[in-house]
């Protein structure tokens, strides 16, 4: 069985030593063949060429953005059965996507997992969310986007990541909470939220497009604002229409504590199980997906994939 291993050697708990033993461990297994990304978007090339050399296996081994960098390569030409499965090994800030199917949140943990999966040939296939722009680009991503006060934060922490800063909850926490009071707008809401079956929604500051749950995670704290979101269903979005404090404070301590109900409240929007939602600014809107930013989008529809991708686990 033909495997490349995808590593980002700038990920957060990557070490050399710690890829060198992860080979080792697949060597009796696999056929394996190593390529270390040097750049953004190299993963997304890494991936496209496995796929291309009909490789079994593509190994992504890094955080978030490695994992939907190598979906995004595996799926350049769209879904196929016979395009490489994906295995995640997660050594990110915090691998929503890996723990989110369930496997160990270090790269350790989950190889063992992932041996044992490919020896007894087991294999589960997710759907994805794909994000469509006004010039006619297309994102799949694994497990959520956002415009607005997110994807604000998501560029202060990568910003701030450039400079030097290491990535852990404590930098979010604090991007959020400089950039909710500090940066982002709270007089006038931008977002207007379609989706099929019910009028548009206007009024809205900030939207989560949801492909599974969590949306995220605080350190070990699940993140829940859409906790019905799931792999096999359609997109779900949580959005606000309002930020003053206490409607954002309650929002945040019912993302902590939902586990089988959606945030709720006079100022919260729901969607569940939406073939697809388009999300329409009044002004250009910060744009993340699965933790990367992405700049700035005035139209963003976003659609269910089905059965996209076959992960290894």
């Amino acid at each position: 069985m033909r495997a490349m291993l995808i590593a980002n050697p700038k990920a957060t708990s990557t070490s050399r030593q710690a890829r060198d033993t992860l080979l080792r461990a697949f060597a009796g297994d696999l056929d394996i063949v190593l390529a270390e990304t040097g750049h953004r978007g190299h993963a997304v090339e890494l991936a496209r060429e496995a796929a291309r050399e009909r490789f079994d296996v593509v190994i992504a081994l890094g955080g978030d953005g490695t994992v939907n960098e190598a979906v995004n390569g595996l799926l350049a030409d769209g879904p196929d059965p016979a395009l490489p499965a994906l295995a995640v090994l997660p050594s990110g800030s915090a691998n929503v996507f890996a723990r989110a199917l369930g496997l160990p949140g270090d790269p350790v943990g989950a190889t063992r997992e992932v041996l044992a999966a490919l020896r007894a040939g087991r294999h589960r296939t997710v759907g994805l969310g794909s994000a469509e722009l006004p010039d006619g680009t297309r994102r799949y991503f694994t497990f959520c986007a956002g415009v607005g006060l997110d994807a604000e934060v998501v560029r202060e922490v990568e910003r701030r990541r450039l400079a030097g800063a290491k990535a852990d909850p404590s930098l979010y926490v604090r991007a959020a909470l400089r950039h909710f009071f500090r940066g982002t707008d709270r007089r006038v809401p931008a977002v207007t939220v379609e989706a099929p079956g019910r009028p548009p929604i206007s009024g809205v500051f900030l939207a989560f497009v949801s492909n599974t749950a969590p949306w995220t995670f605080l350190g070990p704290l699940p993140l829940n604002p859409s906790p019905r979101a799931n792999f096999g269903l359609g997109l779900d979005v949580f959005g606000m229409r309002s930020m003053r404090v206490a409607p954002i404070l309650g929002a945040f301590a019912g993302m902590l504590t939902a586990r089988s109900r959606p945030v709720r409240g006079r100022d919260v929007v729901n969607v569940h199980d939406a073939a697809w939602v388009t999300l329409r600014g009044s002004r250009p809107l910060a744009f993340q997906l699965d933790g990367d930013y992405l700049g700035e989008q005035t139209s963003i529809t976003f659609r269910a994939v089905p059965k996209a991708i076959r992960i290894v686990i």
